[in-house]
């Protein structure tokens, strides 16, 4: 049996093949949600659970999940 973990070589999620992007938290919601200005130039309802975001951090987004706060 091979006990060999995956490890991530590229800037891409191996699940899923999904990039993580920049987006700035313009509104936080109740039960861990927010609304974030994404990098692709719209407004995306993200899950903030993760991260101590607040209004005007950005945040790296990743399958509808704030998974790290970039800047405050």
């Amino acid at each position: 049996m091979n006990d060999e973990r995956p490890v991530c070589r590229e800037d891409v999620c191996i699940t899923c093949a999904d990039l993580a992007a920049p987006g700035t938290v313009v509104r936080l919601l109740d039960e861990d949600m927010a609304v974030v200005w994404a990098e692709n130039g719209c407004f995306q309802e993200v899950s903030v659970a993760l991260v101590p975001a607040q209004v005007g951090d950005v945040v790296l987004l990743h399958a509808g999940e704030a998974i790290a706060v970039v800047s405050r």
